[in-house]
């Protein structure tokens, strides 16, 4: 048995994401601060408790963190925020949405040579306007077999991605940085997941066990990440045999 494709995140994997919402965070608090005595965890908490609700609701992204900004500006302050600090909770959202794409150090390369073996896919979670444009921006399309942008990433989501690709859960890894969502997933259902931490990520996707460990690899940079998953694939054929990639292949 070998693997017969690779599955990438997006955000925080190939590019950056978590350092504007932490950004954006930050400039929150400093919007309601005059109005109430919160600070640090204490307002992160009341922001997080809205924007968890919300999730079914408003979906992952900057849209769905503006709405909960907003929503928690209003609850914490008893409606008492003025219209002007809403409008700059707005105008925090608008400019998060036209930030710059700025790939991970050695990502390009690390998903060159992987797509040079096996076929790949990016599976990205967000608000679908945003995440296209972020593919689109990000210069690397065209390395991908597919492009799957999806409304959340769980065991049922990956089931019928899966079905979709004709491939076993066994012979599919995922690479990303989150676990709740590019990891524990997969290896539920059987695949491999190669976890590449982020510096920054949200709690709501720290919030996940990994049901059979040995299933996992973590890196601390994506350059390791070819021999990573040829030992994988070698571990799952027993052999120790390293085929070369083909500089042909892209995967698509």
């Amino acid at each position: 048995m070998t693997l017969k494709m690779i599955g990438f995140d997006g955000d925080d994997t190939l590019w950056r994401s978590e350092d504007y919402f932490a950004q954006a965070q930050t400039t929150f608090e400093s919007i309601v601060a005059p109005y109430v005595d919160l600070r640090g965890d204490a307002l992160h908490q009341r922001l997080y408790a809205v924007e968890k609700r919300n999730i079914a609701v408003f979906g992952y992204g900057v849209k769905g963190m503006a709405l909960s900004m907003i929503e928690t500006a209003i609850e914490i302050t008893d409606a008492r925020i003025a219209a002007t600090d809403i409008h700059r909770i707005v105008q925090l959202a608008q400019s998060m949405l036209q930030h710059p794409v700025e790939l991970l150090p050695g990502i390009r390369e690390a998903v060159e040579r992987v797509a040079s073996r096996w076929p790949v896919v990016l599976i990205t979670k967000g608000d679908l306007f945003h995440q296209e444009a972020k593919v689109r921006d990000s210069g690397l399309a065209d390395l991908f077999h597919r492009i799957e942008i999806v409304s959340e990433k769980d065991v049922g989501t990956y089931s019928r991605l899966l079905e979709e690709f004709g491939i076993d859960a066994s012979q599919f890894a995922m690479v990303g940085n989150a676990l709740r969502s590019d990891i524990a997933p997969v290896v539920r259902l059987g695949g491999y997941g190669v976890h590449i931490p982020y510096h920054l990520t949200w709690v709501h996707e720290r919030e996940a066990d990994v049901a059979e460990p040995s299933r996992m690899r973590t890196l601390a940079h994506a350059n390791g990440l070819y021999d990573v998953l040829d030992e994988i694939e070698r571990g799952m054929t027993g052999t120790g045999t390293r085929p070369e990639p083909d500089p042909a292949h892209r995967g698509n």
